[in-house]
């Protein structure tokens, strides 16, 4: 016989957190009113005293997401702030992927959400980046971020000295030489010990800072 769920108190907030947990652990698409209402052994009208839809809860958990992530300071050194945040973010994603396609989606943001938004354009703008310098930041690190969070969820392997794993019998096909380029990376670079994919993102996140410090510099150049 299988046991009932155990039933959980119910608030909004351990609504959301309980919405939160099942999405990690089954995806996105899992979550449903129903499907939540069993997860917390409760009937799916009894939840509608907390969230009137299940809109309501994807802007609900997005908020949380949000709330995970530590807010850049204003004032500070802009670029390590740039780099904490976008660390952040990253580690947010790595718990919960199936946020990446819902973080920039939702119509009614929560206030964890605009706070993050608030602190972060503020730290661009007084950091001397014009308003058009600052969209353009914004969305260019967004893009990176979210970018490598889709790839990073995406591959086969995860973690330092993993890759092997999924290259080494793919390395077989190879011995006909028609992929030199190919050969050439995984074994001077892929397959070298230590290797972590993870890795390249700060990489190119330092390549992204290093450009929008040239451009608020040329910016304040041509003001002086």
């Amino acid at each position: 016989m299988t046991a009932a769920p155990q039933r959980i108190p119910l608030n909004r907030e351990r609504v959301l957190a309980c919405a939160v947990e099942l999405a990690d652990q089954s995806g996105i698409a899992a979550l449903t009113i129903r499907s939540l209402a069993r997860t917390m052994g409760t009937k799916p009208m009894s939840l509608y005293y907390y969230v009137a839809n299940k809109d309501e809860i994807l802007d609900g958990i997005v908020d949380m997401v949000f709330s995970e992530i530590e807010l850049p300071a204003p004032g500070g050194n802009w670029r390590e702030e740039m780099q904490r945040r976008a660390r952040g973010m990253r580690s947010a994603l790595r718990r919960h992927p199936w946020a990446v396609g819902l973080l920039e989606s939702r119509s009614a943001p929560g206030p964890a959400t605009l706070r993050h938004h608030e602190a972060t354009l503020s730290t661009l703008r007084e950091a001397g980046f014009s308003v058009q310098q600052t969209a353009h930041a914004y969305a260019l690190l967004d893009s990176y971020i979210y970018g490598f969070a889709v790839q990073e969820a995406a591959l086969p392997f995860e973690g330092r000295d993993t890759a092997a794993e999924i290259t080494e019998p793919i390395m077989e096909r190879f011995s006909t030489g028609e992929y030199p380029r190919m050969v050439e990376i995984a074994v001077e670079h892929v397959l070298k010990p230590g290797y972590d994919f993870g890795d390249e993102f700060e990489f190119g996140l330092d390549l992204i800072l290093d450009g929008l410090n040239r451009l608020k510099a040329g910016q304040q150049a041509g003001q002086q």
